[in-house]
Order: structure tokens, then sequence, then C-alpha cells
């Protein structure tokens, strides 16, 4: 299996490694697990494994899909959101996961939390410690503010695994009081920091001034976990001297992120801050819908868009795919069909750029779901 370390370089700006790039000119069959989901989940899955399909199939490849259960309809069937021994399955047989958004609003625990959901199952089942979120600005888009294309351009790397979400499930909840921890460790900080200086040696800087930047945002002034965090960031930036790096305090980072987005290459965040910062991220360039993810490990990756499930889009094909299919082409990324991510990103932003593909004040495209996909498939 392919287990090749994933650096983004976004659509506009040139594919890299040596060692990728030579895996083009082998052929074989790849094996991708596909988890579709729940609500939208379903038609975005559709439509990314035909581009997927597509793009591979040019070069003389084959794939094939294994349609794996998972999510919130699972766990009304099964009483689990993934069935017993997928994960290790997920980690040893496949050469990478697509999957597709889950979860239902009524479908909850006792406690009042989401059931059903898989962001704790896969991430931490399968070590995906760093979750990769390109945030760009593509030709054609309509946005609230007044950037332009190429002026947003950056990549947040969440750390995964630990931080605040690591209570999930877990707080402590009496009848006049909560607590959920925030955890950090020295081997989680440290990985996720290696990750964003490789991923930003992987790029050509940000746009304003070229400079290959790591900014590790936190709030080291109020808390001591990030106060660690950011000390350990230090450490491991003193490895990378061609690589600068800077800071930003979560509150600083959300204002700049919107009225310095230029300034911006690579951001390094803990779990949960890198949750709410890649969504006001979202906004900016187009909304949830242009937006994909991967989650990475050492084994075994996955990836997905960033959004929910969208129950009340759900068979309307109203659903926007370009997050499901740009994920698509970081998993081909990640694998080392760099040709065939290059094509999916060249065919989304030509669609985008020349019309063919619009989209409302609200994300959606305005042709539907369907005629978005057919004209990202006639650009490939």
């Amino acid at each position: 299996m392919s287990r090749l370390r994933y650096r983004v370089a976004g659509p506009s700006r040139r594919l890299h490694s040596g060692c990728m790039q030579s895996l083009d000119v082998l052929t074989r069959e790849w094996r991708i697990a596909v988890v579709a989901g729940d609500g939208i989940g379903p038609e975005l899955v559709d439509s990314a494994t035909a581009v997927l399909r597509a793009a591979v199939e040019a070069d003389g490849d084959t794939v094939a899909f294994s349609w794996i259960d998972g999510g919130a309809g699972e766990y009304l069937r099964s009483g689990r959101s993934l069935g017993p021994g997928m994960v290790e399955r997920l980690r040893d047989d496949y050469d990478a996961v697509l999957k597709g958004p889950v979860g239902l609003p009524d479908v909850r625990h006792s406690d009042g939390t989401e059931a059903g959901l898989l962001g704790g199952v896969l991430r931490l089942g399968l070590d995906t410690y760093a979750n990769v979120r390109p945030i760009w600005l593509l030709p054609g888009v309509r946005t609230p503010t007044t950037h332009r294309p190429g002026d947003i351009d950056y990549v947040i790397v969440r750390e995964n695994t630990e931080g605040l979400y690591l209570s999930r499930g877990s707080g402590v909840v009496t009848s006049s009081a909560a607590c959920d921890q925030l955890m950090v460790t020295r081997a989680g900080c440290e990985r996720a920091a290696r990750f964003a200086f490789e991923t930003a040696r992987g790029r050509q800087g940000a746009p304003a001034d070229g400079v290959r930047r790591v900014t590790c945002v936190d709030k080291s002034n109020v808390l001591r976990s990030f106060a660690f965090m950011r000390a350990v960031t230090v450490e491991v930036g003193q490895e990378y001297p061609d690589i600068e790096l800077d800071f930003r305090y979560a509150d600083a980072a959300a204002h700049d992120l919107i009225s310095d987005p230029g300034h911006f290459d690579v951001v390094l965040t803990e779990n949960f801050l890198g949750d709410v910062l890649s969504d006001l991220g979202a906004a900016t360039v187009g909304g949830l819908g242009m937006c994909p993810s991967g989650n990475i490990g050492d084994r075994a990756a996955y990836f997905e868009p960033i959004h929910g499930s969208a129950p009340p889009l759900a068979g309307t094909d109203r659903a926007n795919p370009i997050s499901q299919i740009l994920s698509a082409a970081l998993l081909l990324e990640h694998i080392g069909l760099t040709g065939a991510a290059a094509r999916i990103h060249a065919a989304v932003r030509s669609a985008l750029a020349d019309g063919a593909i619009k989209l409302t004040a609200q994300g959606q495209p305005e042709r539907g779901t369907r005629a978005c996909t057919e004209a990202v498939l006639e650009r490939l």
C-alpha cells in the first residue's frame, strides 16, 4: 500500500516531489474505501467517485471502490457508527478512504451529543493526527469580502487527536456544572508541528510576499496548555531554518484571516481552534462547499469535506459537490497520483472561471449537483 506523506500544493501551484511523480508512470489498481455518509453525503460521494475514476483511468490505471456503511444511518440500524473490525480494515486493506459527511440532527446520545459521527472513531482509530484543510479562493466565486482569486491560498494544519476534543464523551457533568479538559502532549505537538513545517516546504509561500511561513495560532497568553504547544512548536521550528515561524493569538487570527489572508501560508492550530477557524476561512472563499480536507497519519488517511450532512438538501440536487470532489483530488495527491489530482483541480477551476459552474449567494450550484459534476467531468 502507498503511504506517502501529504504536502499541500494549491490548485494553481506546482505539484511536486519526485517520488510522488514517479508513481504516475506506473499502472495499477488502486483500492479506495468509500463511506457515503448521511444526508447529502451519498450524492456528493457519487459525484466525487465519478470524477476520481475518470481522472485515474485517464492515466491507464484503474480504481476499485469498496462501499462501507458508516454514520448516523448505520448507528440507527446497528447501534454503532461503524462495523466491528472496520477501522483495522480501513487502515490495512486500502490505499486511502473517501468519506462523505455524516450525522443526522435527531440522532443523539442520552447526554445530548450527536451519535453516529465518525470523527473520533476514525481520527483516533487510524491515528490520523494531521487534519489538513486548504483554503483557496478560486476564480468565479462570489464572497462577502473584496479579496480576489489568488489573494487567499493557505492551509490549516489542525492537530487532530488531542486538544479540547480529546474530551469527547468523557466530560464531567453534574446538575450545577460541567467540565471538559483540554490536553496536549509533547509527542502530539511535535508531530503536528513537524507536519506543518513539512507542508510549508512543499508550497510556494504566502500569496502576499512569497515567504514560506508557519503561523502558530493559540491562546498562550491565557492557558498553560497553549503556552506548552507554542514552546514545542518553537523547538521543532529550529529544525526548519528555511521556514519562517510567527504567531497569532486565536482572536487576532480570526481578525487577520479576514483582513489580511495573503499573509498566511500554513496555519498550525490545536484541534478545537482549527475546527472553528477553518469555517471562518470557508466564508471568505465561497462557503463550506468549497473546502476539502484530509485526515492524515503515518499509516492511514481519509478525505472528506469540512461541512456537515445538511439533511434538508438531501435529494434536492442543490448540494455543492466541489468540496467532495476536491477531497478526492487531495486523496489522489496523497497516494501519489499527482497528475490526476492536478487535472481535477484544473477542471474545477476552469468550470468556475468560465461560468459553467455558478454558485448562489448560499454557495449552492445554480444548475444543480449533477450539472456541476458534469461540468467538471467534461473538462477532465
